[in-house]
């Protein structure tokens, strides 16, 4: 008892404390004055905060909490709702409890309640909303009781330890139904992709591209049109895209946890944060597509490989956001163990790469890396237009020479990309994902698939000539 009394004494609330400091006045001077009537008062002025503090320190209590989180899966910018059911597990009726959440700044302001005189065994069923202004794995709770005497002069606090988590994914951008085919593309684990035929002469060929092993030149075609022709040889195949997303913290303007919002795209209440979030939205609209037209998507970053529980070469749209959820900026300082990953994960198939601020040389390796028949894609960031956005309140901007320095590595890094055949895009702060992926496809081929034997099958963005 005295252990849980000096407990409480030491949680006086400032009212508690003022009390005994006019107590302890009172007290000193009725003292020195001799007066009879000031020392009484100051007793009992004094006693108050001592009866406070027994009556919170025999209280007891045992609480139990559970929360249902409406939807547990919560898209970035959107709200979830919290019900929270707090039960006394004690015979006896509950005092005055002030209760608290506890929650991650992302979520917004922790809320409060007040539970007066809950009878033993009952239920209270308490609501709240949280935001999800960030991506991430964030955690609700545990929830913190706070105990206090009537008077409010001492304060008795406790914390539990059941937590939830609520997972904020990426958004997903309407892309529409236009862009690049999907299509089918020889989905099954066993299908195979008719490229060459049965007679040597009928050999399917393509002109030769950069890269290319020279052990596959047909020369039989090549002396017949003047030109250098590689094989096009059969292979089991399935619909894959691969994603190459640049997450290293050089290559974006990155937001203080504390800073607002940029300006974005007009009309858009919730804009990305900074460049990353904005390549994140891409890669996660993106690939939710074409996982939805069948591919199987694979997405690497110059850090690794994102993969989630259970998915096995590969992730559907839902696995992609989850991984997506948890990308952070990287130290990485080049591309260079992205692009080798990029490199034996999509093989033949076609590529959509997510670059920040990069320059030829940063993409002179991913050109080489890619030798074969699919269309592949980038998207490249303006970083110095968030700079415009006001990403950079607070802190130095850089300098005009930088800037264009800046620009110039970007431009050369979009020509050089264009002239190995890629389909290019400049992403800004304020156009949205689905403006730039029109951009980006309103060129794209798309391809017919024709019957075995009739010469090779072209591929859009991945797979066959299939309508979206």
């Amino acid at each position: 008892m005295a252990g849980r009394l000096g407990t409480a004494l030491s949680s006086l609330t400032v009212r508690g404390r003022c009390l005994v400091a006019a107590g302890g006045a009172l007290l000193l001077l009725g003292a020195l004055l001799g007066e009879r009537a000031l020392v009484q008062l100051a007793v009992f002025v004094l006693a108050l905060p001592l009866l406070s503090a027994a009556a919170v320190a025999r209280e007891r209590f045992r609480l139990t909490s559970r929360r249902t989180v409406t939807p547990s899966r919560l898209p970035r910018g959107q709200d979830a709702e919290v019900l929270l059911e707090v039960t006394n597990a004690d015979r006896r009726t509950g005092g005055l409890w002030l209760l608290s959440e506890q929650l991650p700044a992302e979520l917004g302001a922790a809320p409060r309640f007040v539970v007066e005189r809950l009878g033993g065994g009952e239920t209270a069923a308490l609501t709240y909303r949280v935001h999800g202004s960030r991506r991430g794995r964030h955690t609700l709770g545990p929830l913190r009781l706070r105990l206090v005497d009537p008077f409010g002069l001492v304060l008795r606090s406790a914390s539990g330890a059941d937590t939830v988590s609520l997972l904020v994914v990426p958004r997903v951008r309407p892309l529409g139904p236009g862009g690049p085919a999907g299509g089918h593309g020889g989905g099954g684990d066993g299908a195979r992709r008719s490229i060459a035929v049965h007679g040597e002469d009928d050999v399917s060929v393509r002109e030769y591209r950069h890269g290319d092993d020279l052990r596959k030149v047909h020369w039989r075609t090549t002396a017949r049109t003047g030109e250098l022709m590689v094989r096009l040889e059969e292979r089991p195949w399935r619909a894959q895209a691969t994603l190459l997303l640049d997450t290293r913290a050089r290559a974006h303007l990155v937001a203080n946890r504390d800073a607002p919002a940029p300006a974005g795209p007009p009309g858009d209440d919730a804009p990305p944060a900074d460049s990353l979030e904005w390549l994140v939205e891409a890669a996660a609209s993106i690939g939710t597509v074409l996982g939805r037209r069948g591919a199987t998507l694979r997405v690497v970053t110059e850090s690794g490989e994102l993969a989630v529980a259970g998915s096995r070469g590969g992730l559907d749209p839902e696995q992609l956001l989850d991984a997506l959820a948890g990308v952070r900026p990287a130290k990485s300082s080049g591309l260079g163990h992205g692009v080798d990953l990029l490199r034996e994960a999509a093989g033949d198939g076609p590529v959509v790469c997510l670059l920040g601020a990069v320059g030829a040389d940063d993409v002179a390796d991913l050109i080489r890396s890619r030798s074969g028949p699919s269309t592949d894609f980038a998207v490249l960031l303006d970083i110095g237009s968030w700079a415009d956005a006001g990403l950079l309140r607070g802190r130095r901007a850089p300098s005009l020479a930088a800037r264009a320095e800046l620009d110039k590595q970007r431009d050369d890094a979009v020509a050089l990309l264009r002239a190995s055949g890629w389909k290019v895009a400049v992403a800004r702060a304020d156009t949205a994902v689905e403006q730039v992926w029109a951009e980006l496809t309103e060129t794209a081929p798309t391809f017919g698939t024709g019957p075995v034997g009739t010469g090779p099958v072209g591929t859009g963005l991945y797979g066959t000539g299939v309508p979206a």
